[in-house]
């Protein structure tokens, strides 16, 4: 967003005027004087704990940030409104790579830079207004809190909930460094450019898996006590989907390879699982991956396979990433048995395999799913349909001869045979199909069998021979926790030469993470820091030793902060009377992306701290909002070297077609050597993002219009959950509502002030007035439902609506007048002071409310008055033979008689029937009277 000026303060007619920056800033003033926002735990009051996702420390806080805490502000205030003892804690997410980038960027330690950035992000959220207790901030680089991540850790280690394992990892052979997944380019280290590889190091793990079928229940399961009906349906789906339960058969494929020593490798057994054991008699291969020690024994006497192993290695390890890329395979040479048929099944490596689900091993069933059908056709391999409607005895048998029972195709080429059986398309019937007419065929034993059947026949079979049962598998792994990073939770454990890993004492916690260091890209400098290491003995025989250097998982941080909040200052224990006073939490608000990881890991970590006698919630948190991104216009230019260059909106002009869509862009000046006119593509609306110029600085928008406009537009613009576009022309029109709000104000004060202690009912109003009355309380009623189901749109919508009618209005100097005004304006400023707390404490403090009614910030939520509903009068639509003529006003409870009598009389009716008596008369109580000529 572009420099702009001032926005123009608002002038009223008695000179006073709107001036958002001397408002806002007295208005905090105010607040922080009598240091509104702290909160205890109040057993007199319901308590209600509203918690945005707390942010990283990056700098400066962008649209998406302003979104958020807007949409939680809103909730606090209203609800405290409602007598609610409301909680909204902030804290800063401030351990993560991101910050060591920044530091090998300025040359200045992690530490420096997270707590600068801290402190300007904080000033950014207090300029907002926001309704943060900050007496409960923390950041969770302090070793106040990491203590307790090291505290629980041992703590998991001691109930076996952690262990010491092996991981797969990505390192940089230059750098001497582990890599993030997302650090890795192509195969090579992001920094180094080194060809990246995969080895297998000693880390720590959390037993996540223990607690999948919990996990899995109240996500899925209605009936669970637990289950998460506030939380939005995708996002269980989400969740569902990753911890991924599946029913099925692990069994193994015999075979004699045997290794170095002599023995069969893995017992002589190849263990596969795979929920369509039905399929089994279609296996014409068997894919294992690259780590799998049939595919290093096969590389030791093959230099293709130990080329293909090595190729693997500068490849993905995550599952999303291995699911993109192509397929490839390399035959081993060897071959196991099939479990049932005893015939021969050949062993491929294949890049799509990994080793860390399940047995690091599948069956490969080319006629019957999608992956293997395409590595089929790629390497020539057979084919087997053995799903599928049922043929005639010699099909059923699997005789000789039968052309759809096998084919091998040609490598590169798809298959020729029968066209029910090779038809790309097909596949996907026979496999999906579980409950319907499809059937085993060229199957033996199993033909005619459905799926359910099929799957318990081959269990029965394969549990006679001891080669395999039924099983639950998961999706979900255990969580490794460990990063050889320096920016994190050292982990507590010390390394001794002969007691090996041993935990830190835990009067020793917390192990402090030394803050001076500046990483160079040259490994984690925690192994050269000799302070960190200076001193260290075992725990155990006093032997010197070596701390371990490994740091904690990010993820470990965010997932528990929340309980913190509650006992911010406990230096005794974790958690305390406060986590039992304000967990779960009611309201959870943050972004889509985090649906699966962080949440899922925050519920296995309340479920530990449950388990461990912390906590007694099983779930921390009751109801989750996913709020919509902030999108805006991109631009762009592919440049003469190829290379892509984004431009600011601000710096380019729309090109319309004929129907007024937008089709392109061109320069407005002058810019870097590119003349005015420049054509710039158009790439539509996307998420607002520094790198593509397209970004808005909430700071500069709250300094031209002020914290409330930005509010206001960001509540306006969209309901919570949908993506917001960015309108600099709607901002402008919140601004406008704000200075219409405060312009009215102004003219109608002296009566205000005058009526702020006077009664609706000691004088007797005019028609206008209890008109106006009627309007406020509808408006009233629908803002009050709107605030319980989070729709801050129409709240806002309902505030302009309601000075709609109040400018509408003219007020004589009648007390009974003055009072419905004043009656209205106290309804529209605390409808509005959620969104707009600045302008709105102003008012109320210059109106005289303060002094009638209190404080705004703890001001009663108005009452939706009944009584203000009830017309004297209502209007009828009149129709003559259906068609709208007009309308009448009879009393409210006029009967039929009295209906048909006015409408009668009526002008238009006359007008209409030309004076003819009517056949018919159609009365529908408060809607219509039709006559019928």
């Amino acid at each position: 967003m572009s420099a702009a000026p001032q926005a123009p303060a608002d002038s009223a007619a008695d000179g006073s005027r709107y001036d958002p920056q001397a408002v806002e800033a007295a208005a905090r003033a105010h607040w922080a004087a009598r240091d509104a926002y702290r909160v205890s735990e109040d057993t007199d009051k319901p308590k209600f704990y509203a918690c945005s996702m707390l942010p990283y420390p990056s700098g400066k806080l962008h649209m998406g940030h302003v979104r958020n805490y807007t949409i939680n502000d809103m909730l606090t205030r209203q609800l405290r409104m409602k007598g609610m003892n409301v909680l909204m804690p902030m804290g800063w997410d401030a351990f993560g790579l991101p910050a060591e980038n920044a530091a090998m960027k300025n040359k200045v330690p992690p530490a420096a830079w997270t707590y600068s950035n801290i402190a300007h992000m904080k000033g950014q959220m207090q300029a907002m207004g926001l309704a943060i207790d900050w007496s409960r901030e923390l950041a969770t680089c302090q070793p106040s809190y990491y203590k307790w991540n090291q505290w629980l850790f041992l703590k998991m280690l001691e109930a076996g909930i952690c262990e010491r394992r092996t991981q797969v990892v990505n390192w940089d052979p230059v750098d001497q460094t582990v890599l993030a997944n997302e650090q890795v380019i192509d195969g090579r280290g992001w920094r180094s450019g080194a060809l990246v590889e995969k080895r297998e190091i000693p880390g720590y793990y959390l037993k996540i898996s223990d607690y999948a079928e919990e996990l899995l229940s109240a996500v899925t399961d209605p009936e669970d006590p637990n289950y998460l009906s506030g939380w939005p349906e995708r996002v269980r789906l989400m969740q569902e989907n990753w911890i991924g339960k599946s029913s099925g058969v692990r069994f193994a494929f015999p075979h004699t390879i045997a290794g170095a020593d002599g023995a069969p490798i893995g017992g002589g057994r190849l263990y596969v699982f795979t929920t369509r054991a039905d399929t089994i008699m279609g296996v014409s291969f068997c894919a294992v991956a690259p780590e799998h020690p049939l595919a290093l024994h096969a590389a030791q006497g093959r230099p293709e396979v130990a080329a293909f192993i090595a190729e693997c290695k500068a490849g993905g390890t995550t599952e999303a990433e291995l699911a993109t890329q192509e397929k490839k395979g390399v035959p081993t040479g060897l071959v196991v048995s099939h479990p049932l048929t005893g015939a021969e099944v050949p062993v491929w490596v294949g890049n799509y395999v990994l080793m860390g689900y399940g047995d690091g091993a599948v069956m490969g069933v080319p006629a019957h799913d999608e992956r293997d059908f395409a590595f089929a056709l790629k390497y020539g391999l057979p084919i087997r349909q053995v799903i599928g409607e049922g043929e005639g005895p010699s099909a059923r048998a699997g005789a000789p001869g039968s052309s759809c029972c096998e084919q091998k195709s040609s490598p590169g080429a798809p298959a020729r045979a029968d066209s029910r059986v090779f038809d790309a398309r097909r596949w996907q019937d026979w496999y999906a199909d579980k409950s319907g007419s499809l059937v085993c065929i060229h199957s033996g034993v199993l033909d005619g069998l459905p799926h359910a059947a099929a799957v318990d026949k081959v269990a029965e079979l394969l549990a006679a021979k001891g080669l395999g049962e039924k099983k639950i598998t998961w999706r979900l792994r255990d969580w490794g926790i460990s990063r050889q990073r320096y920016w994190g939770t050292p982990i507590p454990i010390i390394h001794c030469p002969e007691h090996g890993a041993v935990p830190v004492p835990e009067q020793d916690l917390p192990v402090v993470l030394p803050e001076d260091c500046i990483p160079d890209g040259s490994g984690n400098p925690l192994h050269r820091h000799e302070g960190f290491h200076a001193g260290v003995t075992c725990p155990v025989c006093g032997a010197a030793a070596r701390r371990e250097t490994d740091t904690m998982d990010t993820f470990v941080d965010s997932s528990w902060y929340f309980m913190r909040y509650c006992d911010p200052t406990n230096g005794q224990a974790m958690v305390g009377a406060g986590a039992q006073h304000w967990m779960p939490m009611d309201q959870y608000i943050g972004g889509i992306e985090h649906a699966i990881l962080h949440l899922l890991y925050a519920r296995f970590w309340t479920k530990v701290m449950r388990d461990l006698k912390l906590v007694t919630v099983s779930e921390p948190f009751r109801k989750l909002l996913t709020q919509g991104m902030v999108l805006n216009h991109i631009y762009s230019r592919r440049s003469e070297q190829g290379g892509i260059e984004y431009f600011w909106p601000h710096e380019v002009e729309h090109v319309l077609d004929a129907g007024g869509k937008v089709v392109g862009a061109r320069l407005k000046a002058d810019k870097d050597g590119l003349p005015a006119g420049t054509a710039i593509d158009y790439q539509g609306v996307g998420t607002m993002s520094k790198s593509k110029n397209n970004g808005v600085d909430p700071q500069e928008l709250i300094d031209r219009y002020g914290a409330d406009t930005a509010r206001l537009f960001v509540m306006f613009a969209a309901p919570p959950e949908q993506t917001l576009e960015w309108n600099e022309s709607a901002v402008e029109g919140a601004h406008r509502f704000l200075k219409r709000v405060w312009s009215y104000a102004q003219k109608q004060s002296a009566t205000l002030v005058r009526a702020t202690a006077s009664d609706l009912s000691a004088a007797p109003l005019r028609a206008e007035a209890k008109a106006l009355r009627r309007e406020l309380h509808l408006v009233l009623r629908q803002v009050s439902h709107d605030y319980e189901r989070m729709q801050y749109n129409t709240v806002v919508s309902g505030c302009m609506k309601l000075l709609n009618a109040l400018d509408a209005y003219a007020p004589d100097a009648s007390d009974g007048d003055a009072a419905v005004l004043c009656e209205a304006v106290s309804v529209l400023l605390r409808a509005l002071y959620p969104a707009c707390p600045h302008l709105t404490h102003a008012l109320w403090q210059q109106l005289g409310y303060a002094t009638a009614i209190g404080e705004l910030l703890d001001a009663p939520w108005p009452a939706v008055d009944e009584a203000a509903l009830v017309q004297d009068e209502i209007e009828l639509v009149l129709q003559v033979n259906g068609k709208l003529r007009g309308a009448i006003r009879v009393p409210a409870g006029a009967d039929k008689a009295a209906i048909e009598a006015a409408a009668l009389a009526s002008p238009d009716a006359l007008k209409f029937t030309e004076g003819k008596p009517p056949k018919k008369v159609v009365v529908v109580p408060g809607r219509l009277v039709n006559l019928v000529v």
